[in-house]
């Protein structure tokens, strides 16, 4: 019998006791096996970056989690002694709250003007130079503009921008009070209580003369169209008076003498059973005239506007305003980061998209709200998410723009941290705990776009 003879028929199986038949080799996936894998020269390339990553991200995060179970010292073990602490501090309390704040509020608002300002940015000429205007910011350390902003929100007028355009404005519709700190005589006038400013102790009726002198006032500061006052004479149906600065050094106290100046524009008012029944201002020499007045007595008051402060604008870094200045700055820093990426997603996007939608009778706002912004949609998630990372370890700015006196008002829980682990008493136990909170706070987020990355990679 040949050979040929003795091949099994197609599809019989051989039961005898032969070698197997070949089976099929395994697919080829075109990657080498993992030990190669493992040890090939990638991993040579990336060694240096896995060292780093190792000592100083991995290592001080352990660290960090096993030093938090530990007292101040280091030395007793304490167990979750220091995250009750966390949770019961005000000031950590405060820390935590405003560090919601900023991740509800800052993100948020700088995505949104990183993309009105990125497509408005495309209908001007100089497109390019706007952005890299806006895009300066960035360039300047969180420090220095942290020194700049604390200027630009100074309280003093004299120094801090903002307050000097605010009093710019509230002057123009309330004039500043002309005469801050003047006052008159014990013995001539007092405080009124109920009115403010202040009123006569003696009362007067039609035909008399009221000398009211003032002090407390520089003979400087008086304008420059005051006169020399001159005693006023009595007239039938009015009050005849004058205020002038008694200041001249060497003079009788009370007296009109050599030297001394009418105070021009004070408000003065004749007030009888507690009605103001007539007013008057006085003129360059401090002379006034109070007209149509009825037989009787009455006490002549001197209005508080005369003497009030001039408005001096707000208290930007005081306790109720410091977070959100803070915020404010933080948003003109980064806007400048949002508007390049999103400009950048913008030049992307397809043109015939968009002229689609217009030929097809959609308004610039419909064309903005339902294709420019889908089509945006995963740069904006990256832009926001990114922006959240970033406030979540926010400490320069608060730093440094929230005086010492209301930091802890202002604090945030990167500041906290530095501040309970370095400061007076330098409890390191308490602010290895805090560190991993803002470990905790930022893991969900970081692993948030670690999987869209992988969904989106094809």
């Amino acid at each position: 019998m040949t050979t040929a003879d003795q091949t099994p028929p197609a599809g019989a199986t051989d039961t005898g006791g032969g070698a197997p038949p070949p089976t099929a080799p395994a697919p080829d996936d075109g990657r080498a096996p993992w030990p190669r894998r493992l040890f090939g020269p990638a991993t040579l390339f990336l060694l240096p970056a896995l060292l780093l990553l190792a000592v100083f991200l991995a290592y001080p995060a352990v660290y960090s989690l096993v030093r938090s179970l530990f007292d101040g010292s280091g030395t007793r073990f304490v167990g979750l002694d220091n995250y009750a602490r966390m949770f019961t501090d005000d000031r950590t309390l405060t820390a935590i709250r405003n560090t919601g704040i900023w991740v509800l509020v800052a993100p948020a608002l700088v995505t949104g003007l990183g993309l009105i300002l990125a497509v408005l940015t495309e209908r001007i000429r100089w497109a390019t130079a706007f952005r890299v205007l806006l895009f300066m910011p960035m360039a300047i350390s969180l420090f220095a503009s942290g020194v700049i902003f604390r200027l630009v929100y100074d309280e003093d007028p004299d120094r801090g921008v903002v307050n000097a355009a605010v009093v710019t404005v509230h002057d123009v519709f309330a004039a500043p009070s002309e005469y801050p700190g003047a006052r008159p005589r014990e013995e001539i006038a007092t405080d009124d209580t109920a009115r403010g400013g202040f009123t006569t102790v003696a009362t007067h009726g039609p035909g008399d003369s009221v000398a009211l002198p003032l002090v407390g006032v520089r003979p400087t500061d008086l304008p420059e169209q005051s006169a020399a006052p001159t005693p006023p004479e009595g007239a039938a149906g009015q009050i005849q008076g004058v205020v002038w600065l008694d200041a001249a050094l060497g003079g009788e106290a009370g007296g009109i003498d050599d030297g001394e100046n009418g105070m021009p524009r004070v408000a003065v008012e004749a007030v009888r059973d507690g009605e103001v029944v007539a007013r008057a201002t006085t003129g360059d020499d401090g002379r006034f005239t109070l007209s149509g007045l009825d037989e009787g007595e009455y006490a002549i008051h001197l209005a508080a506007s005369n003497f009030t402060e001039p408005f001096r604008g707000l208290t930007w870094l005081g306790p109720s305003l410091v977070t959100p200045v803070i915020i404010s700055s933080w948003v003109w820093i980064m806007t400048g980061f949002a508007i390049t990426f999103i400009a950048a997603g913008l030049a992307a996007i397809p043109r015939d998209a968009l002229e689609a939608a217009r030929v097809d009778g959609a308004t610039e706002w419909q064309v903005f709200r339902k294709v420019t912004v889908p089509l945006l949609g995963p740069l904006l998630l990256v832009v926001f998410v990114t922006l959240v990372i970033n406030v979540l370890k926010i400490f320069d700015l608060v730093f440094v723009i929230a005086p010492g006196s209301v930091q802890a008002d202002a604090s945030v829980i990167a500041l906290q941290m530095w501040q309970v682990s370095f400061g007076a008493g330098g409890d390191q136990g308490l602010g290895s705990a805090l560190v991993v909170l803002l470990l905790v706070l930022v893991l969900p987020i970081v692993y948030f776009n670690i999987r869209r990355f992988r969904r989106e990679r094809p």
